[in-house]
């Protein structure tokens, strides 16, 4: 059951985890908690028992494949593209799990080619940073379990206000990332700590994982804009992987439209990660202050309504 739970409430924005009524109605539902964010015309899927596949005009499928390149782009920068791309999958036609799993396919392909090319780049030393991947990846696996026993809306309500606390930082610091700086902490023992605690959160919740991830690598590794990312997209795709096994085994993954919104992602992370390891601070900042200010604006709008909801 745990494991039902987790794919209905996984996924990068649909991380969104964070409405916690129940999509179908049903409190006793395996697939509750996915939210109100779903929107109607996921409902209307479902209530035609539709399983797979979109729905519609064949124009759809072009545009879920340049939604995938701008996500792609997006991601491959600053995070935040299943903004993007879990919305689009719903309009399409997809139930949300389906949406779900689909999204965590697409976005691992982006991701993947991203942070080749950041190592590529000699930002991502592997062997450095393969401690901290691995913690990550169990962490994950162990948030993923932890869904079934414990609500994630109350951790939910207070990312909006970490997400908005990274944004007035970030504003208010415009030199933060622009070069590298001393390491607070030994690899390690940042390894160690946020592995457990940001990979357990993105299994747990998701929710702006990316943002915690990049402000961590600046303020406590010393790292630029530049290198943060880099290490920022190898723990983001090693807590993918983890949830994105568990999608494939339940089933809840849509191959041809994953495959298709997968071949726009390799091309918008391919110029994303380019751009940003070319110009650095100047392209990540803009973008990833603007990402978490509409990441912090969503789910606050989506808990507010969600405590209305339940009034």
């Amino acid at each position: 059951m745990w494991l039902v739970s987790f794919v209905v409430r996984t996924g990068q924005w649909g991380d969104a985890k964070l409405g916690m009524q129940d999509w179908d109605g049903d409190r006793t539902s395996p697939f509750r908690g996915v939210g109100a964010w779903a929107g109607r015309g996921s409902h209307r899927a479902v209530e035609r028992g539709q399983t797979s596949g979109v729905e519609g005009s064949p124009w759809v499928y072009p545009v879920l494949f340049v939604v995938g390149g701008v996500a792609g782009f997006v991601d491959a920068i600053a995070g935040g593209g299943g903004l993007l791309t879990v919305p689009a999958l719903l309009s399409a036609g997809l139930p949300p799990q389906l949406a779900l799993g689909t999204n965590k396919l697409q976005s691992s392909v982006g991701t993947a080619l991203a942070t080749w090319n950041y190592t590529r780049a000699g930002l991502l030393p592997w062997r450095r940073w393969c401690w901290g991947m691995a913690i990550t990846f169990m962490a994950a696996v162990a948030g993923a379990a932890a869904v079934h026993a414990m609500d994630p809306a109350r951790l939910g309500r207070i990312i909006p206000f970490l997400l908005g606390g990274i944004a007035l930082y970030t504003v208010f610091k415009p030199d933060l990332g622009s070069e590298a700086r001393a390491a607070r902490m030994s690899v390690g023992a940042f390894g160690a700590v946020f592995g457990v605690l940001l990979g357990f959160y993105d299994g747990f919740l998701g929710p702006g994982t990316g943002s915690f991830w990049m402000m961590a690598c600046v303020l406590l590794m010393g790292l630029d804009l530049r290198g943060a990312t880099g290490v920022t997209k190898a723990m983001n795709l090693t807590s993918n992987l983890a949830s994105l096994a568990f999608f494939l085994l339940a089933g809840r993954v849509d191959f041809a439209v994953g495959g298709l919104m997968a071949a726009g992602q390799l091309i918008g992370a391919q110029l994303g990660s380019r751009l940003a390891i070319r110009h650095g601070a100047r392209v990540i900042r803009p973008l990833f202050l603007a990402m978490v200010l509409a990441l912090t604006l969503k789910l606050a709008w989506e808990a507010l309504a969600s405590g209305n909801h339940g009034r």
